[in-house]
């Protein structure tokens, strides 16, 4: 497994993480047989883990913590916080308030001592950044968390954030955490490249596009049913991945490849990205994706891919998986 270094920490991470997602209540509730899927990944070269406190309501984390058992040393963990841990308001976002919390609950998850790569799960509206990355300062200092990164950051706030860490002299966002696929290119547009320019890591999510990608059929998936706006094709933004995935697929073919590999080469492909991010549930799924670890795409056929999907596109929007809230809330934009 190949190594690059996530931005500026000095920090070497595998070119593929495993995520921890489907790791619980989520996907696989066997927690043996999850703990088997991190060594497996552990035994063929990765390094990177990625998980987050509202996975299955904590228990992916504890699934990572027994599997890291004697091996911590050896391995980046990275989690995330902001999502809501319950019904009390005060148990989510970016506040110091719920920060400090929050990263201790994940520390006693985790069963280790220090954490290296803590995100903000999601933009916090409510929260000013310089209260935020105030937080993860101290969190820093005191040896808690090693290295701070956003996930599913618009551009414009990663900015914002860099602009009042120099001014602060705060700690700053040392990695983005977006999704990307060949289905959702929206990232290319203005994320990767304000990323790079900041050189911060990319560590993406999602690049088999919530299972489009992965050669299943999707009709008879929980998630069809879960999330008609992302899966129903009846929404015309749906229609037109489903056409994407049948030219993508005989792509896939004519280079000899499986879609899934051909997936996540691709995402591997962009000089902004530093690691991706895999979420297998069983370890037929992780062995799959491993096979394709060395898969490297020429020029026509990434060609190929911008005539399906064209660079900077999102085919559905939703798959953004972040709507600002000047968008989502109405009386932002009604006097």
């Amino acid at each position: 497994m190949k190594r690059r270094i996530l931005g500026g920490t000095g920090i070497s991470v595998s070119e593929y993480a495993l995520g921890t997602m489907m790791l619980g209540a989520w996907g696989n509730t066997d927690h043996d047989a999850c703990v088997r899927i991190v060594h497996r990944a552990l035994d063929a070269g990765i390094n990177f883990v990625d998980t987050a406190d509202v996975y299955a309501a904590g228990e992916s984390e504890e699934i990572v913590g027994k599997a890291l058992k004697g091996r911590r040393e050896d391995v980046v963990l990275a989690t995330k916080a902001v999502s809501s841990m319950g019904d009390e308001p005060n148990h989510s976002g970016s506040s110091r308030r719920w920060l400090v919390r929050a990263v201790e609950d994940s520390l006693r998850r985790l069963d280790t001592d220090y954490i290296d790569l803590y995100q903000m799960h999601r933009p916090d509206p409510t929260t000013d950044i310089d209260e935020t990355l105030g937080a993860l300062s101290d969190l820093v200092r005191s040896g808690k968390v090693r290295a701070v990164g956003c996930s599913t950051f618009p551009a414009e706030q990663i900015v914002e954030a860099h602009w009042t860490a120099e001014r602060r002299g705060h700690v700053r966002f040392r990695s983005e955490q977006p999704p990307y696929s060949m289905l959702a290119r929206g990232v290319e547009n203005a994320v990767l490249p304000t990323a790079q320019r900041h050189g911060m890591g990319v560590l993406t999510w999602g690049p088999l596009s919530a299972g489009w990608l992965s050669g299943r059929d999707l009709t008879a998936s929980s998630r069809a049913g879960l999330e008609s706006q992302k899966f129903d094709l009846s929404v015309p933004e749906n229609a037109r991945k489903a056409e994407a995935v049948n030219a993508l697929s005989k792509v896939a073919a004519e280079a000899g490849l499986t879609l899934p590999h051909l997936a996540t080469a691709f995402v591997r492909s962009h000089p902004a990205v530093t690691s991706v991010i895999i979420g297998p549930r069983t370890l037929d799924q992780l062995d799959s994706l491993l096979d394709g670890s060395e898969v490297t795409l020429s020029a026509d056929v990434l060609d190929r891919i911008d005539a399906i999907v064209p660079p900077g596109t999102d085919l559905n929007r939703a798959d953004s998986y972040y709507v600002p809230p000047a968008v989502a809330d109405a009386s932002l934009r009604r006097r």
